[in-house]
């Protein structure tokens, strides 16, 4: 059984930083891509940003810029910066062994940037 665990969420102003952190365990793969979702109020999940195997990066017109996410043996993290409260929601990590495998999600954690 595989479980993504995040964690380094929280509250902070409008201009303030955070950095979220998620962390694989059980049974072990290699990963194709991780990265983080998130979904504010009455919205849909949305992609913020990804990292493949090789590193390359995708992330969302909104928080380009801002926001830069690396990854080590099965972690992943997101380093936001110049945090807006249009960035409150909640954010979920991901993780897949390649296309047309089962995803894994972690079960969210709370941003909240207040203006």
């Amino acid at each position: 059984q595989v479980q993504l665990v995040e964690s380094g969420g929280g509250l902070v102003q409008a201009g303030g930083s955070l950095t979220l952190s998620c962390a694989a365990s059980g049974i072990m793969f290699r990963y194709n891509t991780m990265g983080w979702y998130r979904q504010a109020p009455g919205k849909q999940r949305e992609l913020v940003a990804t990292i493949v195997l090789g590193g390359g990066t995708n992330y969302a017109d909104s928080v380009k810029e801002r926001f830069t996410i690396d990854k080590g043996q099965n972690t992943v993290d997101l380093h936001m910066t110049s945090l807006k409260p249009e960035d409150t929601g909640v954010y979920y990590c991901y993780a897949d062994r390649g296309a047309g495998t089962y995803p894994f999600w972690g079960q969210g954690i709370q941003v909240t940037v207040s203006s």
